[in-house]
């Protein structure tokens, strides 16, 4: 490698090939001292992720060695088969926590055209990065990938002498404050839709749909998208954490409670997360909370809907599945009625056959899907793009790990837009749905305040 062109690519941030530009890749793994993973994000003029989980695996990247895109019906399909292109003779010299990983998700309808605030963001699009840092149980590792043995070397010692410089802890910073907030659905709207929804439920041709809605927020400063993900871990410690940044558009990043799947070989783990109520300010307000959600007939139809249509979804692929007990999932602003479900593989599945088999969950769609998916295109007044989505990694053995993209938003500039929904069933009450939805803004609204 030219030592000078390397250098130049290196106080620029990590090159990148262009989309769907995909080579034979080599890997190389070095452990780390600890290191802080906002100082690796902290730059926005190329690719970025970060991938962390309830149980403690935390994964950020920077640059591309490969990104694959797709768009329309079989867009699932195609991100599989050019990445295993991609992933096609991967040699991987480091433990297999550190193995190279392709980031990415979903937007929420097939047919999604990158427009602002999701410019940049395709119908499907995934990245390996360049450079990768692993935080596990296993340790913290560094990952370098490149196109030829000499080249993931070379990166790997470069960024080796790089993360020496960083901190290994990195201040989370202030909120940036809100000047204001627009919301593109108000009350009298929001009541319309409802009722639109409503009278396609009486007329039997819907069961459930889940509306949603949008709200721009304009900040006093930019956002540091890190360092809120950082506070909404210490607030979340139990959700997931993700961030999406390409090297144009905005920043796509949030703090989902709900896992879509995860697999593991033969073994998939997902759960049914639906039914909201607020948090007490006492415990007793908390359990009278709780007992209003447990004993509501329309939160307990709400959600047996969405365990009925996961084990439908799951059956044709699975050889055991088991659902397990029903309860109540705590946070700190929010309480859900939680069912976790696991199944044992009948075949050979890529988790990507899952993730399509899964989505939408009737926790963000509906049942029947098409119908909802209809009514949701034909009453909702603004695009979903990545909300509400699949959003997660896969690796060459096409085991990986996706949460769906809720309690999420996108930042851009000084504004972030965010979006949150709810599950309307055969006696919502519109008034009652609205105020379920503003609660479901306000993790990330109340870290931006």
């Amino acid at each position: 490698m030219d030592r000078s062109s390397g250098e130049r690519r290196l106080a620029g941030g990590v090159d990148s090939l262009p989309a769907d530009e995909t080579t034979a890749l080599v890997s190389h793994s070095r452990e780390l001292e600890d290191v802080s993973f906002g100082a690796i994000l902290d730059a926005d003029a190329e690719s970025r992720v970060l991938w962390a989980t309830p149980d403690g695996l935390e994964v950020v990247g920077r640059g591309i060695a490969a990104r694959v895109t797709a768009s329309g019906p079989g867009r699932f399909d195609r991100i599989r088969s050019k990445a295993d292109a991609a992933f096609d003779g991967l040699e991987h010299d480091g433990p297999r926590v550190a193995r190279p990983r392709a980031f990415g998700g979903f937007a929420f309808h097939d047919g999604h055209e990158p427009s602002p605030p999701w410019s940049g963001f395709d119908a499907a699009s995934f990245v390996i990065p360049r450079i990768l840092v692993v935080r596990s149980d296993d340790g913290t590792w560094l990952t370098a990938v490149g196109s030829r043995d000499e080249e993931a070397a070379d990166w790997l010692a470069r960024w080796d002498d790089r993360l020496a410089d960083f901190p290994a802890m990195q201040p989370s910073g202030t909120s940036p404050g809100v000047t204001s907030t627009r919301r593109t659905t108000s009350p009298e709207d929001w009541t319309t839709q409802v009722e639109t929804a409503l009278e396609r439920i009486d007329g039997g041709d819907l069961t459930k749909v889940v509306l949603a809605q949008s709200l721009s927020a304009a900040l006093e400063a930019s956002v540091d998208v890190p360092g809120t993900l950082e506070r909404l871990r210490r607030r979340y410690p139990n959700c997931y954490r993700f961030l999406i940044g390409n090297e144009v558009g905005g920043t796509f990043f949030g703090a989902p409670p709900e896992r879509l799947v995860s697999k593991r070989g033969n073994r998939i783990e997902t759960e049914a997360l639906a039914g909201s109520v607020p948090r007490g300010e006492t415990p007793d307000e908390d359990d009278a909370h709780a007992a209003r959600m447990t004993d509501s007939e329309k939160v307990q139809h709400e959600h047996g809907l969405v365990v009925e249509a996961i084990r439908n979804q799951l059956e044709p692929l699975a050889r055991e599945l088991t659902v397990g007990d029903r309860t109540v999932r705590r946070l700190a602003t929010i309480q859900h009625l939680q069912t976790p479900i696991s199944a044992t593989l009948g075949g050979d599945s890529h988790i990507l056959e899952i993730v399509e088999a899964l989505h939408p969950t009737p926790a963000v769609g509906g049942v029947p899907p098409a119908t909802a998916w209809e009514t949701i295109h034909d009453t909702e007044t603004f695009e979903r793009g990545w909300y509400a989505a699949p959003i997660g990694w896969f690796d060459d053995a096409g085991d990986g790990e996706f949460a769906v993209g809720i309690r999420s938003g996108i930042a851009t500039d000084e504004t972030v837009t965010l979006f949150a929904g709810n599950g309307i069933v055969a006696d919502s009450d519109p008034r009652d749905e609205w105020e379920e939805v503003q609660l479901k803004f306000r993790p990330i609204l109340d870290e931006l305040r």
